[in-house]
């Protein structure tokens, strides 16, 4: 005999009432079908059965109906408990005298071979409207005081304790915005008289303006830019400039002072790790000149390598420092705990140091 499983996710009560003191007519419920062997059943026509029991997991049934139904393709079945085939009616059920019950049977076949698959307590959703209400009004009517609440959760939270002026202060309020020393607020405008923004090389301000007489399009090899010399150039997939700067000076730093694991392994994204770098004197003086600028990877250093020709000129023409012919620089690449990645600048390839040795460091950013 094939054991089958039902393994339920929620049950969702939507109570469709027309009068304060109706039972609900129906209760939306959603389950994942896997079969014997724990696979999903996915997009297949399924009979279910489901059953209300009063008083207990073995109790009387007072409500049975079945449906048929189709899973999605995340082995989802959706039924609204209350509009299946069966010869009782769920609008009849006393929800006020339970507690109930309900049990879930399936047949992954589609058939009406159930395996009973699920027994599980309603608690207080699909019954709400008759535990505060049902018991207070017998027909439509104008209320002048709402029922006790007598749930228990609901007592003893902190919602239990709000009043109608509690909720009165919540309703179309705004605080105050207190504008702080330099800040002033007219309207709509907020402006300040403290800091000054100072434009950067290539940017103007005028007014409310802000231009730029850097042409995005037009980077070449060795120019003198952003602070910086342009030594790589490529262009995206929609003919858009994109590239590398080395910064016009250097110095020489450990990796880390103490070597750890940072998991700063990409060799390919020197930005990525460089954020992830901790104690280390290379870094800091990366980040000392600036948001943009980060300690290179290894396959940004084997750029820079092979395009220091053009780098060495555009540093040369803006009396920067030469790069090396024969120093080792540090990249931003880790191998372990205890070891990175520089890139000598004599033969043009990457060795494996321990991270408390002290090698030369160039900044780049990108554009």
């Amino acid at each position: 005999m094939i054991m089958r499983k039902l393994i339920t996710i929620c049950v969702v009560v939507l109570a469709a009432t027309t009068l304060f003191g109706q039972s609900p007519e129906m209760m939306n419920y959603q389950a994942v079908i896997r079969n014997a062997n724990g696979l999903l059943v996915q997009s297949q026509e399924i009979g279910m059965q489901v059953s209300i029991l009063q008083g207990a997991a073995d109790g009387m049934a007072v409500y049975v109906e079945s449906h048929t139904a189709e899973t999605n393709i995340n082995g989802l079945v959706t039924i609204e408990i209350g509009t299946g085939i069966s010869s009782g009616e769920f609008s009849s059920i006393d929800w006020a005298n339970g507690p109930y019950f309900i049990k879930t049977e399936t047949d992954p076949e589609g058939g009406t071979n159930y395996s009973v698959t699920g027994i599980s307590q309603l608690l207080s959703v699909p019954y709400a409207l008759h535990a505060t209400s049902a018991e207070y009004a017998e027909t439509a009517q104008t209320v002048s005081e709402p029922p006790a609440e007598t749930d228990p959760v609901f007592g003893a939270s902190l919602a239990a304790g709000l009043t109608a002026n509690d909720t009165a202060s919540w309703n179309g309020k705004q605080d105050p915005l207190i504008a702080g020393p330099g800040i002033h607020i007219n309207g709509d405008t907020i402006r300040s008289s403290v800091d000054t923004i100072i434009a950067g090389p290539g940017i103007q301000i005028n007014g409310d303006t802000i231009s730029s007489s850097i042409d995005p399009d037009h980077f070449y090899l060795g120019q003198d830019t952003l602070g910086g010399i342009v030594f790589y150039i490529y262009r995206d997939r929609n003919g858009a400039q994109h590239g590398l700067i080395v910064s016009k000076t250097e110095t020489s730093a450990q990796w880390q002072s103490t070597p750890s694991l940072t998991q700063a392994d990409r060799s390919w994204d020197g930005t990525y790790n460089t954020g992830l770098i901790t104690g280390s004197p290379a870094v800091d003086w990366v980040k000392g000149l600036g948001e943009d600028w980060y300690l290179p990877s290894i396959d940004e250093l084997s750029l820079l390598w092979n395009n220091r020709y053009h780098a060495n000129q555009g540093l040369n023409a803006a009396g920067g420092a030469l790069l090396s012919n024969s120093a080792y620089y540090w990249s931003s690449t880790e191998g372990n705990a205890t070891y990175a990645f520089p890139y000598t600048f004599y033969g043009g390839f990457g060795s494996y140091r321990v991270k408390t040795t002290t090698y030369n460091v160039r900044a780049v950013k990108a554009f």
